[in-house]
């Protein structure tokens, strides 16, 4: 259970000035994980704060991050899987150990020159790398309105398949395509059929997608066989990340029968490089989705007081476009759509608790996506599918230029973030992607 405690008092600051700037993605009350490296260096696990990254593995000789040696072996490793392989109890000790670290009222480390020297650098200075080595990747399909809206293009008159209100719907994803934002895009080759042809034919894909959706990592195993109860699944997930499912729709629209996705999702899927912890999140939990009259409600195993009370995530996704021709008239980068994590169908808990629930084996470093972020309005929509009614409504854009699908040099942002009157706005990053041109036949 993710309490509030005093890492997330709103009036608490941080020595490192940037963490009080307005609009700061990477206040004290956030401290999200991610892995980077200095020039030709190590991988290193740090947090953001500000516009730096507190490196963690320089803290631990000095005792600065407590005496607990599986802490010390976690935080010390080139990626985040020793860290999620650790209780709720010590991650939430080590989330405590650096937020008094950095706080302004405790100057240990801030007038230790040379150690501070060691472990605070300047996000422009560092490469950012895959956070997690993910062993498994599953995407959902949780959005209801995102459902109704592709089922609506297709099936007109039957939008929902009879599964979707008692199932989150997922397919295994290939984890071996996952790349950190900021990595180039290649446009993926592969079969596709017009209506009125005969016989598909093999090129390059068309209709080119981006997907805003919201990844979680899981902590921790389960063994083959056993499942996860719904009431403790939460003590299963480490944190929150922005991902963009890369979707080739021409191929997808193909081959999805009977099987579902396949080649048009699994040539890349970009993840955010910071994972928001559980714990940071605590203020902006709400109630889950609440379901019209007439729907069914989860059978019991889905199915939670607290995760009815508390499941959602009070969050704001964004996709933003950038073209070459913006770009090269200097042009800031145009918001496409802002959605909300918490109108998806299905919370994150009940995502992982069916996953499991036939005994399948969730491992640390496991990552579940959400699926498209989608919401009632036409702003709201975390697609283009869906924005441009599948290319019959092009999104205009400031330079006069109209976008159906995304085309060779297109960047897409996503944004995320979560705020309240009462708390730290805290955010996500950023996860970028710039599409390239796809490769000689």
């Amino acid at each position: 259970m993710n309490t509030l405690d005093a890492t997330h008092d709103p009036s608490l600051t941080s020595w490192v000035e940037s963490a009080q700037s307005d609009g700061t993605d990477f206040p004290i009350q956030n401290l999200p994980f991610g892995v980077f490296r200095r020039g030709r260096g190590d991988a290193e696990v740090g947090v953001a704060i500000g516009s730096d990254v507190l490196a963690l593995t320089p803290l631990v000789g000095a005792g600065w991050l407590g005496q607990d040696a599986q802490v010390h072996h976690a935080v010390a490793q080139g990626t985040l899987n020793a860290l999620l392989e650790l209780s709720e109890a010590q991650t939430r000790d080590l989330r405590r150990r650096i937020s008094a670290l950095l706080s302004a009222s405790n100057g240990a480390l801030r007038d230790a020159a040379s150690q501070r020297a060691s472990c605070i650098v300047p996000q422009s200075d560092v490469e950012m790398l895959m956070p997690v080595t993910v062993g498994d990747y599953t995407d959902f399909y949780a959005s209801v309105h995102h459902a109704t809206n592709v089922g609506s293009m297709f099936r007109p008159d039957n939008p929902l398949l009879p599964n979707y209100k008692f199932i989150p719907v997922g397919y295994h994803g290939r984890a071996s395509s996952l790349v950190v934002g900021g990595t180039p895009v290649r446009r993926p080759w592969g079969q596709q059929k017009a209506d009125d042809a005969d016989a598909p034919t093999f090129a390059p894909c068309r209709l080119f997608d981006y997907e805003v959706e919201v990844g979680f990592y899981v902590r921790g195993d389960n063994d083959l066989g056993s499942s996860v109860n719904i009431a403790e699944a939460e003590g299963r997930i480490f944190g929150l990340s922005l991902v963009n499912d890369w979707s080739a729709r021409d191929l997808q629209k193909w081959e999805y029968q009977p099987l579902g996705p396949f080649l048009a999702k699994s040539f890349a899927t970009s993840v955010a490089p910071w994972v928001v912890t559980l714990d940071a999140l605590a203020p902006f939990r709400v109630s889950a989705f609440e379901r019209p009259a007439g729907d069914p409600q989860p059978l019991p195993h889905l199915d939670h007081a607290v995760n009815r009370n508390t499941g959602a995530v009070d969050m704001q996704v964004e996709a933003w476009l950038l073209t070459p021709q913006m770009r090269a008239a200097k042009h800031e980068p145009v918001r496409l759509s802002r959605g909300h994590f918490r109108d998806m169908y299905w919370t994150i808990a009940q995502m992982l608790t069916h996953h499991a629930s036939n005994g399948c084996n969730m491992r640390a470093g496991d990552l579940l996506a959400s699926g498209t972020v989608s919401g009632p309005e036409k702003g709201n929509r975390g697609c283009l599918l869906e924005l441009t009614w599948r290319g019959s409504e092009p999104v205009q854009l400031p330079t006069g230029e109209e976008r159906r699908f995304l085309i060779d040099g297109d960047e897409l942002i996503l944004k995320g973030y979560c705020e309240s009157k009462s708390h730290r706005r805290i955010g996500f990053g950023e996860c970028r992607g710039v599409v390239v041109e796809a490769l000689p036949a």
